[in-house]
């Protein structure tokens, strides 16, 4: 009885031992500070008016430093430290952005003592840069895309408070792993489904096909599903330093009496495929099948997609896409079509292997 009892005591000694041991390992990585790094690319998010209450603005004029200091509350959500990337209106965001963007964004979480990542950027073509990042990244880290559609100087700027929930969705656990997210307006959006769809209303980010994927309300954030579509560590692309260049896809604009003039345009000027923002699910004019069937037959590849907003591009539903050897967009919309496109065709230019990309991103 005393062995058995000498033995009890010495088995909850050691588990006692383990415990405080573990608690003491927790106890330092709390200690150990983790940081939130935001980086500024410019934008509306950053834009100064040149005097209050004008309509006009510029964009990329304030600095990250300006950012942060705008909202002094983040100091209780994360230690926060900011870098400038660039500082242009979205618009102007091209490939060349896109790789200094994602090279920056990949150093920073790199870092161990990186926890999360944001970006501040316009949002013309905020879905498209969230976009490629959420299919070029090579991290399970959060990586949270913010904007705002009044400049830093209007009354009522949204662009703090969207700061402030980026900073909070990052910071959560319930983050990682999701792949590119986008917050504005109190919402989260997934990167594969966000679009604008308002010039100027603070609520102008969408997922019109499956919603949102959570809500911010009073620095907590909650998720409601996850996402379907396969993205950063689980993603097939991959970008080497030696990148300097995407290959040129072309979106042409379908519209009642489109001519065959914007694809010959689109291939006059090197393009190696070409994005159809059809009417109603992918449609176009004969005049652009026919000119679009030609393109394809001598390796250009095709993409019908919609310029609708919402709902799903099927193959071979009212255009014979196999006959023809096109593509379809399924839930993509033209924008990011593109995108899709553009790092497919940095490895093969083979129909069913895009198409099957595009089922899966």
């Amino acid at each position: 009885m005393r062995n058995f009892v000498g033995q009890r005591f010495a088995a909850i000694t050691l588990l006692l031992a383990i415990t405080m041991g573990m608690l003491n390992a927790v106890g330092a990585r709390a200690d150990q500070a983790q940081i939130t790094m935001i980086l500024a690319t410019g934008g509306t998010i950053a834009g100064k008016q040149a005097a209050p209450g004008q309509p006009g603005y510029v964009s990329g004029a304030d600095s990250v430093k300006s950012l942060i200091e705008a909202v002094p509350e983040l100091k209780d959500v994360a230690d926060v430290e900011g870098k400038q990337v660039s500082d242009v209106g979205s618009q102007n965001m091209d490939a060349k952005l896109w790789l200094e963007l994602l090279r920056a964004t990949s150093e920073e979480l790199a870092r161990p003592d990186v926890d999360a990542v944001v970006i501040a950027h316009g949002t013309d073509t905020l879905e498209e840069t969230a976009y490629f990042l959420n299919l070029t990244l090579k991290s399970d880290k959060p990586v949270v895309v913010v904007g705002a559609v009044r400049p830093a100087t209007a009354l009522s700027a949204d662009g703090p408070m969207n700061i402030y929930n980026a900073t909070v969705v990052a910071t959560s656990a319930a983050a990682r792993g999701r792949g590119v997210l986008v917050v504005m307006n109190d919402e989260i959006h997934y990167a594969a489904e966000v679009t604008k769809t308002n010039t100027t209303n603070p609520d102008t980010m969408k997922s019109p096909n499956r919603g949102r994927a959570g809500v911010c309300d009073t620095g907590e954030c909650v998720f409601f599903s996850p996402t379907s579509k396969r993205h950063t560590t689980d993603s097939a692309f991959s970008i080497g330093d030696e990148v300097t260049s995407l290959p040129y896809v072309a979106i042409v604009y379908a519209h009642a009496g489109m001519t065959a003039g914007p694809i010959k345009g689109a291939l006059a000027e090197g393009a190696k495929g070409i994005v159809v923002a059809g009417v109603g699910d992918g449609n176009m004019s004969d005049a652009a099948l026919d000119a679009l069937t030609a393109a394809a037959k001598t390796g250009v590849v095709v993409v019908r997609s919609s310029r609708v907003g919402s709902g799903v591009v099927r193959r071979n539903i009212e255009v014979d896409d196999d006959t023809r050897g096109f593509v379809a967009a399924e839930e993509l919309n033209p924008q990011k079509s593109r995108i899709l496109l553009q790092l497919a065709l940095m490895t093969t230019n083979e129909v069913g292997t895009i198409q099957d990309m595009f089922h899966a991103y």
